[in-house]
């Protein structure tokens, strides 16, 4: 029990360690030239980060050096022309990423972003986006990154259309916003990458795949994840889009059907042909949109079995490389057994020899008569 005291005083000692530190941290936070009330500032005095909880407006005492802006579960429901143009005197041009989730947005009036030219990745999701004006952001001439997961529930998409149609997004994100549809209309050009995961996606048409592979879309990266697929014969158009082209779709390998219930959890790239419902068992071409048909059902398989092949003589040379490599590094030691082997099978038949020659002396089998 002696032993154990000094561990209880350290334990003591961090506990209040601990404590104090609670009590200092958001002092510590706050403090540094230009960092606002109500703002936990970090990398002071350069202020790379100010983050804010809890507000009712946007903050007008922001610092011209701030980088990185964060306003969660705050009560914003209308920001307002140059709502975060700090105290108007000058654009906040360091000012990279801006993050307002769950703020209550519901209005977004024109030029709301205006002020900062420096904007590259913009968070605007779990809103309740109404309103959105066609130009809410303009002056944003660098904005590349644009999020809007669960924000659209209760917003069209001609508004969303409107606001994107002459920005130069290379990632967008809609998840979780209901989709049942491509939002063909609202995807502005050169984008690179849209998250549609968790909306109710049963599948693509043919003309939505036509416009993905558009000279303006022909690069997009499509994630389609947790949509409840319908794994009927109007789903062969995506598949085979996604079987010609897999980089388009990272995530197709995670895809399961929804329905109907018998292939229900089933992975959608395993998909037969047979198993799609369809009455012909002729690819299904449109007309008119560049379709490309997919391959013959068996490709995939084939390929599938000559890279298992290859796979497996790869295993097998590795395996015969490592066994000539351990018989070179025991090449003596080897020797020397199989010199001790030679050795004992000589003394074995050398032994079994004389005993056959004292066998089959004609003078040892004439002596033993005359020795009875």
């Amino acid at each position: 029990m002696a032993g154990r005291r000094p561990l209880g005083a350290l334990g003591r000692a961090l506990s209040l360690l601990r404590w104090l530190g609670l009590l200092l941290l958001p002092p510590l936070l706050q403090a540094g030239p230009g960092c606002p009330g109500h703002c936990y500032c970090f990398a002071t005095p350069e202020l790379d980060q100010c983050s804010y909880v809890r507000l009712r407006a946007p903050p007008r005492d922001l610092p011209a050096g701030v980088r990185n802006l964060t306003i969660a579960g705050g009560d914003l429901p209308v920001l307002r022309r140059a709502a975060f143009a700090g105290n108007g005197s000058r654009p906040l041009g360091d000012l990279s990423r801006l993050l307002l989730p769950r703020d209550n947005i519901q209005a977004i009036e024109d030029r709301a972003f205006q002020g900062l030219p420096g904007l590259a990745a913009l968070d605007l999701s779990h809103n309740p986006l109404r309103a959105l004006a066609a130009g809410a952001f303009r002056g944003c001439p660098r904005l590349r990154t644009l999020k809007l997961n669960q924000a659209l529930l209760l917003l069209g998409e001609e508004p969303l259309a409107g606001a994107l149609r002459n920005l130069s997004l290379r990632r967008l994100e809609l998840a979780g916003n209901g989709l049942r549809a491509l939002p063909g209309g609202a995807l502005p050009e050169g984008l690179e990458e849209l998250d549609l995961r968790n909306n109710s996606l049963q599948g693509l048409s043919p003309e939505e795949l036509a416009r993905l592979d558009a000279a303006p879309l022909g690069g997009l990266q499509l994630y389609l994840g947790s949509n409840p697929l319908r794994c009927d014969c109007a789903l062969r158009p995506l598949l085979g889009w996604m079987r010609n082209a897999s980089w388009r779709v990272p995530d197709a390998r995670s895809l399961r059907c929804a329905a109907p219930r018998e292939l229900s959890g089933s992975p959608v790239l395993r998909l037969r042909l047979e198993q799609l419902g369809c009455g012909s068992g002729r690819e299904l071409e449109p007309e008119g949109v560049g379709w490309q048909p997919r391959p013959e059902e068996g490709g995939e398989q084939k390929e599938l079995e000559t890279a298992s092949y290859v796979f497996f003589g790869i295993v097998l040379a590795l395996i015969g490389v490592i066994f000539l490599m351990v018989l070179y590094l025991n090449r003596r030691g080897i020797k020397r057994w199989l010199n001790n082997l030679r050795e004992a099978c000589r003394d074995q038949m050398e032994g079994y020899h004389y005993r056959y020659e004292q066998d089959t002396d004609p003078r040892r089998a004439s002596a033993s008569p005359s020795g009875l």
